[in-house]
């Protein structure tokens, strides 16, 4: 099947993905005997010997050091869902174009056919060797959870769940902004954040490490809180971080009312009438994709900042500000393992950005913006260093 013959030829988005949209590129020529018996046989002999004898020359002389996994079952597929491994895969291939692009990163994509945990965490454990890093991507939850905990366990490499991790630094370096424009401080905000799967569960930990102190999680059910019986390990977990500090339990309508900031994880739409109860000068964060829980007509209402995940509206929080940085410090620094301390790096890297030019429609870089993957990787880097997980 040609270029000009496929089923939609015609439509610009599928005519780009035809033959995928990525291919491996040599960096050695071979176009005459002497380079050929150098970059293989009998010279590469030379080289696996070498490191057979010293393992580490592998991060010298392979491009491992500098290369990610991403790894997905296809069971959370954007907003797609439980689409599978095959139709996961141009979703797997266009992250690994963005770690290239904004990282310097390179990357294979890798959709697995099973959901089994075990044989994630087995799978991927057998293949590391092969590379410098692990990027879990659209993994349903609560199965992410776990398979994170145990790889980051089991390997010595970085293991990152961006769906969990690159959108709380993202939305962190938002609030952080926001907050300075509206006069806030962390203490003292009243946080709602609606959607308890692998993006809300992420968000809401790296709020409470940042400061926030009154915050409360919803899901389909409800705010968390320990008395409830129907909660999953990470939900209890999360419950006893957040609503059993602070008391707050029912529903969005219960604890909307007076909330300064609304954080959307969770798709649904938000009825105007409760967002009308929040507090003056709310921050409304509606990041569902491509419907915002609180559309911005709504929100701009009741809201003096408004972000959502969209790249038509202003403040879009995209995780493409936060994983090719935090990738390409880790390896610059041959760091074992991303801490909580070099994600909010991170965070604080990316608002800084900003500077002088905060305003309610500017409370994040864009994701074109070229300072971006350099200032995130040199947070990431001196923050790996002060955590300990660097080797160079």
């Amino acid at each position: 099947m040609t270029e000009s013959t496929h089923p939609f030829a015609g439509d610009p988005v599928f005519d780009l993905h035809v033959g995928g949209k990525m291919a491996i590129a040599a960096t050695a020529s071979v176009s005459d005997r002497e380079a050929l018996s150098m970059a293989y046989t009998p010279g590469v002999a030379r080289v696996c010997t070498a490191i057979a004898e010293n393992p580490e020359l592998a991060e010298v002389y392979t491009w491992v050091p500098n290369t990610v996994a991403v790894v997905t079952d296809g069971t959370a597929v954007l907003g797609l869902g439980d689409i599978g491994p095959a139709a996961a895969m141009p979703v797997m291939e266009g992250k690994a174009v963005l770690f290239k692009e904004f990282g310097g990163v390179d990357s294979i994509p890798i959709c697995l056919d099973t959901t089994d945990v075990d044989e994630i965490v087995e799978t991927v454990v057998r293949m590391a060797p092969s590379f410098g890093g692990i990027n879990l991507e659209d993994i349903s939850a609560p199965r992410c959870f776990e398979i994170e905990d145990r790889l980051k366990a089991r390997l010595s490499i970085p293991v990152f769940h961006d769906d969990q991790h690159g959108t709380a630094v993202v939305t962190l370096a938002a609030l952080m902004n926001a907050l300075k424009l509206t006069g806030r401080n962390p203490e003292s905000t009243r946080v709602v954040i609606s959607g308890a799967g692998a993006a809300g569960v992420a968000v809401a930990k790296i709020l409470l490490e940042y400061g926030i102190k009154d915050l409360a999680v919803l899901d389909r059910k409800g705010v968390l809180h320990s008395s409830r019986e129907d909660l999953t390990a990470s939900k209890k977990s999360l419950a006893a971080l957040t609503a059993d500090q602070s008391g707050r339990t029912g529903t969005l309508a219960d604890v909307m009312a007076g909330a300064d900031v609304y954080v959307g994880v969770s798709g649904g739409t938000v009825p105007e009438e409760i967002v009308a109860t929040m507090a003056p000068d709310a921050i409304i964060f509606a990041m569902a994709n491509p419907d915002p829980e609180i559309h911005p007509d709504v929100a701009h209402k009741y809201a003096r900042v408004v972000a959502t995940g969209r790249s038509d509206f202003p403040n879009q929080i995209n995780n493409v500000l936060a994983f090719p940085g935090i990738f390409r410090g880790t390896f610059d620094v041959r760091g074992t393992a991303i801490t909580e301390g070099m994600k909010l790096a991170a965070a604080e890297a990316l608002a800084a950005l900003v500077g002088d030019e905060l305003a309610e429609g500017y409370i994040i870089p864009a994701p074109f913006d070229p300072r971006v993957g350099p200032a995130v990787a040199a947070a990431v880097g001196e923050a790996a260093r002060r955590d300990g997980v660097a080797r160079g």
